[in-house]
């Protein structure tokens, strides 16, 4: 009985911190969806006025996720309320976007992404506090489901990123009901993670030591851990941003005619990016099964197969092209989770949320690389060359997740 309702009690916790951060990565998620219509209201057509969205955000979360590791503050303060004050911030200055000039748009979307670095890796330290404990054996198999737990919220992140491209899809909404809905929903998710009870797993933080961050690099397991992460971020991010384009314009291709193929391209691109959702939740039982080396090595060798075969199957029949990028969207992202229970693994209990916060920083500031290295790379090489320079990524993850495999000695 008491096993039941202790797993009731974490089931509940887990689906709590699933749901609020979905509610308060909305306001990401929101800057793809409203900023057509946003670009248009400032006066700012066009693809850079765009790029600054996207851009603004990515900038201000990597360099809130730096702060917060240094200064080891995931760790230091109650969780719950570091996501809750961080959601609230983030509502505001999403919100804020509805009353500012053009000129303040970009500064306010960089304030969102500070305030969202108090909320993605947060919320992974307060999952992996319920997650079953024990060490990673060799081969990175842990003995509880840290993987399936993990999996599950970057499942929610998944389904987010791509639910922007379903509305578009189907017709778009209003930019401001959008930004205004998304603020709304973070508020929501900032009352839902405060009657989160802390498991079993969280442990004080030990005293403030500046240094306390470079322990992700002096930590063989999470070194080694974080450069498979980089290896999949160097890939991850580019891929999302640039399939919709590659899929619109090889539809395009085979039909011999620009056309019409915008909602068609856009509904293709939400399914390619939203399978990597139940991709990630299987991929965590796996992990937990048979090790997250394993796991984490055959997506990321499925994902850089995929990087080479992309220039091939352009211009093919949209059905074939588009189950390609099935293959991949399902593979690109199917390991993230495991890179993050990895290091939650390895790290010293009390410095878990740091550890989380400090991987995530340095995988996101590579993707700022990445999505700006496409445009030049499209113009030398087209599709097939620049997507093959994506593959660099998940072979070097290959190898340094391969070490983290081999017994040391």
């Amino acid at each position: 009985m008491a096993g039941g309702r202790a797993g009731r009690v974490k089931a509940r916790a887990i689906a709590l911190i699933c749901l609020a951060q979905v509610l308060v990565l909305s306001l990401w998620f929101s800057g793809t969806a409203a900023g057509p219509g946003l670009a248009e209201a400032a006066g700012r057509p066009g693809s850079g006025f765009l790029a600054l969205l996207t851009s603004a955000v990515q900038a201000g979360f990597v360099c809130g996720t730096l702060a917060s590791a240094a200064l080891t503050l995931p760790d230091r303060l109650d969780p719950r309320r570091l996501f809750a004050g961080a959601a609230l911030l983030g509502a505001v200055a999403n919100a804020a976007i509805l009353l500012l000039p053009a000129e303040a748009i970009i500064l306010a979307r960089f304030v969102t992404g500070v305030a969202l670095a108090g909320v993605y890796p947060v919320g992974m330290k307060l999952a992996a506090g319920w997650a079953g404990q024990g060490g990673a054996g060799q081969g990175g198999a842990g003995r509880g489901d840290m993987g399936l737990v993990v999996g599950l919220l970057v499942g929610g992140l998944v389904l987010g990123s791509a639910s922007p491209h379903l509305v578009n899809g189907l017709g778009g909404l209003d930019w401001r009901l959008t930004l205004a809905s998304a603020s709304l929903a973070a508020l929501a998710g900032a009352a839902l993670i405060l009657g989160v009870r802390l498991g079993p797993g969280h442990a004080a933080a030990p005293p403030f030591r500046p240094q306390a961050a470079l322990q992700l690099w002096r930590n063989r397991g999470a070194r080694l851990a974080t450069l498979g992460y980089l290896g999949h971020m160097w890939e991850l991010y580019a891929m999302w941003s640039w399939v919709g384009l590659y899929l619109a314009a090889s539809f395009a291709a085979w039909r011999g005619t620009p056309g019409v193929v915008a909602a068609e391209a856009s509904l293709a691109t939400f399914a390619v990016i939203a399978i990597g959702a139940p991709g990630s939740v299987l991929a965590g039982i796996w992990a937990d099964r048979v090790g997250r080396v394993r796991v984490t090595v055959a997506a990321m060798a499925v994902s850089g197969g995929c990087c080479l075969l992309a220039g091939l199957a352009f211009g093919l029949h949209p059905v074939l092209t588009t189950t390609l990028c099935l293959v991949w969207g399902l593979a690109v992202v199917a390991d993230s989770a495991q890179f993050s229970a990895s290091v939650a693994e390895q790290s010293e209990p009390g410095l878990t949320g740091t550890m989380l916060t400090l991987q995530t920083s340095l995988g996101f500031a590579l993707t700022l690389v990445t999505i700006h290295l496409m445009p030049p790379l499209l113009a030398l090489a087209g599709w097939g060359g620049a997507f093959a320079v994506l593959a660099i990524g998940p072979a070097l993850g290959c190898l340094a997740m391969l070490r983290l495999g081999r017994p040391r000695g």
